[in-house]
């Protein structure tokens, strides 16, 4: 028996997919272009926007004997357990095989943005609990076990993670982002992606691109970022994850940008993504995206419009399940509408992917190779250091953290005893297990009121909700003033609930007004307040809150951002001195709830000034985060020096613990611009690098800057480094500066382009 070439893996795959190609029909090419939503309710609000009116019954028997690109979700649809899961869709995947010409089968995808999304599956903290932690060395870790989870359950594809850059924290999504720094977000970005990839999981870089500078932080609102915004925050952690990181897919955003939807923009698509950054992998739409072309952009009159615009843009793959690529596609290939070497092109590129994947080997097979434990005590360990390393305290003016062992606590607050307020909306018990009521989360997540008393079992701890999250009831407030009055200290748990379109406080569509506290909260906090016990804000929150009202009035303010199964003793860990709190903000925190949008990178008109009555000046700034411990830094190697604009500069410190504990500090490296062809943000962070301490030990680090790093898009588009004067400055945040560089850029403005150096090296 001859085995086809295109099944031959000793042959190049490009050879491979070349053949297979020849071989197949319209309808068979148009079939890899698409997937298929199992089970996705056609009622119902849904998990994803306007899932009830995008989603059109079919029949699967019939619809498989053409073969089929991808499977959607058959984990994050409904409740499985995992095995049953597994099993289910290798019997899936067998049918598909089977019931096509060359019995190829489906690329598996899922949710993965805060672990699994899926039943009993391990729920780690937030991507901006990620950014929180600086140390994308865990996250990788984090990204490798999660890939290793989704392929043991035949999952091919991660659709993960959201490298959006927060512009306004007003929108809901902002728990899905690292944080508001393209240089932070890009690093930390890209770890995860190393992590899933090296697991064998394609990672998909999400939303691409400028989805998070929708207007008014509306979700799926218009943008209107300018050019140099848009190349200079939304891309380069896109660029990052891509170059550095082995990212092998890309999701069109829902949004327009002046009037042009991502997913019909062949600029960006095609000639940036592609032909420019030399991208090879996979493009696929986001859930519903390119019939959105139709329905909800009006560039397209009908579905082979949509399905033509956005082939021509470069989107090889409709997801969540056919709408455009299938039926009206072939129709208007067929009639002349749309050239098939559009559908030849996508088709390719589809295929050579499943080859990498070895789906188009004859000795795949899809069956699990054993049982299943999606929350193994080796992922519980890592959410755990994970949650952890991110919770930022934010202020302890007299020391009053930690609590002794042995004090009274009440410990007030709707997000005290609830379970969920440790989840972002894209974990599972959020996300899909509110359309399952009475179905318990498959995963043991404890609340900061359980974990504090395992905590501190010798403190006399009393609890009493005080309000709810959203709801303007302040029935139990006088309640909880009275358990404060009784206590020592009170611990009050604020914050958001997570969900999806409206349904939570934060949350893909659940996008705020303004920066207040949500319900009653802050009035809630102010009657704690009012009782004269000392009270310890902790915030499990998507975004950050604005806290200047209650500046000085309070003993200790503990920020987490949904920190995942592991939270609860995370935090209480942090508040009773166990673990010394290391995170640092990825998102400033506001003083005042209007003012916004605003994110540190301003350049000097967005700064306070006398020109305006509004002062935008945060609370607590971007990079901020204290400890338990204090560190000295030492011996700067530093002074004024002349580099060429293709030059490299190191500078050099040596970091001490100079407490009487063990600690971690985050050293953070800046640029300051003073002069530029165009206005540039008055810092942005260029490096970091955190460094565990014990008692009394030191460390050097050494930053190796190069002029690369300072490269900006100018007047004609085009990105330069330009000659003249710049600022390096060394601190614990943005705005705060320990040791300062100054150097002189010398030498002709100089172009650079894709081969340009991304991040700053640190030795230590």
């Amino acid at each position: 028996m001859t085995t086809a070439p295109w099944r031959d893996p000793a042959l190049p795959a490009d050879a491979r997919v070349a053949d297979l190609l020849s071989r197949m029909t319209l309808e068979e090419k148009a079939a890899q272009l698409y997937g298929v939503w199992v089970g996705a309710a056609t009622d119902g609000d849904g998990v994803a926007p306007l899932q009830r009116e995008m989603t059109a019954e079919y029949d699967w028997d019939e619809l498989i004997t053409r073969g089929l690109g991808q499977l959607t979700r058959s984990f994050g649809t409904a409740p499985v357990d995992p095995d049953v899961g597994a099993r289910a869709l290798a019997r899936a995947q067998r049918r598909i095989a089977a019931a096509n010409r060359f019995g190829i089968p489906a690329v598996a995808h899922e949710e993965c943005l805060a672990g699994f999304t899926a039943w009993r599956a391990t729920a780690y903290p937030v991507p901006l609990a990620w950014g929180a932690s600086f140390d994308p060395e865990l996250v990788e870790q984090v990204g490798r076990r999660i890939g290793r989870d989704l392929r043991a359950a035949g999952v091919h594809q991660g659709l993960a993670p959201v490298l959006d850059v927060v512009r306004d924290p007003r929108w809901g999504r902002v728990e899905e982002t690292i944080g508001e720094d393209p240089y932070l977000v890009g690093t930390i970005g890209t770890a995860y992606v190393r992590g899933l990839e090296s697991a064998g999981v394609v990672a998909t870089l999400k939303h691409f691109a400028g989805y998070a500078s929708s207007a008014g932080a509306r979700n799926l609102a218009p943008v209107r970022a300018g050019v140099r915004e848009f190349a200079d925050v939304t891309l380069p952690p896109f660029e990052m994850a891509l170059r550095e990181g082995g990212a092998r897919s890309v999701m069109a955003a829902y949004t327009e940008t002046d009037g042009v939807p991502a997913s019909a923009d062949p600029g960006l698509l095609t000639g940036l993504l592609r032909e420019e950054w030399g991208f090879t992998g996979t493009v696929v739409a986001d859930y519903f995206g390119i019939a959105f072309l139709r329905s909800l952009h009006r560039v397209a009159a009908d579905e082979a419009e949509a399905a033509h615009r956005a082939l021509a843009a470069g989107i090889d793959v409709e997801l969540p399940t056919v709408n455009c690529y299938g039926k009206p596609l072939v129709a208007a290939v067929r009639e002349g509408r749309v050239p098939e070497a559009l559908v030849d092109r996508a088709v390719r590129r589809v295929l050579l992917q499943k080859c990498e994947l070895g789906l188009l080997d004859e000795d795949w097979r899809p069956e699990p190779e054993g049982p299943l434990d999606l929350d193994s005590a080796a992922n519980r360990a890592l959410a755990g250091r994970l949650a952890e390393e991110s919770v930022v305290l934010l202020d302890n003016p007299d020391g009053l953290l930690p609590l002794a062992p042995d004090t009274r606590i009440a410990v007030v607050g709707p997000r005290a005893a609830d379970a969920l307020a440790m989840l972002g909306c894209y974990s599972f018990p959020s996300h899909v297990l509110t359309h399952h009521p009475g179905i318990p989360p498959g995963i043991e997540i404890s609340t900061v009121l359980d974990a504090l008393r395992t905590e501190l079992p010798d403190a006399k701890v009393s609890f009493a909700e005080g309000c709810g999250v959203a709801d303007p009831d302040t029935a139990g407030f006088a309640e909880a003033a009275a358990r404060a009055a009784e206590a020592d200290v009170c611990v009050a748990v604020l914050g958001d609930r997570a969900g999806l379109f409206g349904r939570g406080t934060s949350g893909e569509g659940c996008d705020a007004a303004d920066l207040r506290l949500p319900g009653v909260q802050g009035e809630l906090l102010d009657a704690l307040v009012a009782t004269g016990v000392p009270v310890v804000l902790v915030l499990l929150t998507g975004r950050p809150y604005a806290l200047g009202r209650w500046h000085g009035r309070l003993g200790a303010v503990v920020q987490a951002f949904f920190p995942g199964e592991e939270g609860g003793p995370a935090v209480a860990g942090v508040l009773s001195g166990r673990v010394n709190p290391s995170g640092r903000l990825p998102v400033s925190v506001p003083r005042l709830p209007g003012g916004q949008p605003w994110t540190y990178l301003q350049p000097p008109l967005g700064l306070a000034g006398e020109v305006s009555s509004l002062d935008p000046t945060p609370l607590y700034p971007f990079g901020h985060g204290r400890s338990y411990t204090e560190f000295a830094w030492e011996d700067f190697a530093g002074s004024a020096a002349d580099i060429g604009t293709d030059g490299s500069y190191d500078l050099s410190l040596t970091v001490r613990n100079t407490g009487d504990r063990a600690g971690t500090e985050v050293v953070q490296l800046y640029l300051h611009d003073p002069v530029a062809s165009v206005t540039r943000p008055d810092v942005r962070l260029i490096g970091y690098r955190r460094l565990d301490l014990a008692p009394g030990a030191a460390r050097r680090l050494t930053f190796r800057f190069h002029a690369d790093l300072s490269s900006f898009t100018d007047r004609t588009g085009a990105r330069v480094v330009e000659p003249g004067e710049l600022e390096l400055r060394l601190g614990p945040s943005s705005a705060e500066v320990r040791h300062r560089a100054r150097l002189r850029l010398t030498g002709p403005a100089r172009v650079v382009g894709a081969g340009r150096r991304l991040h700053c090296e640190v030795v230590a």
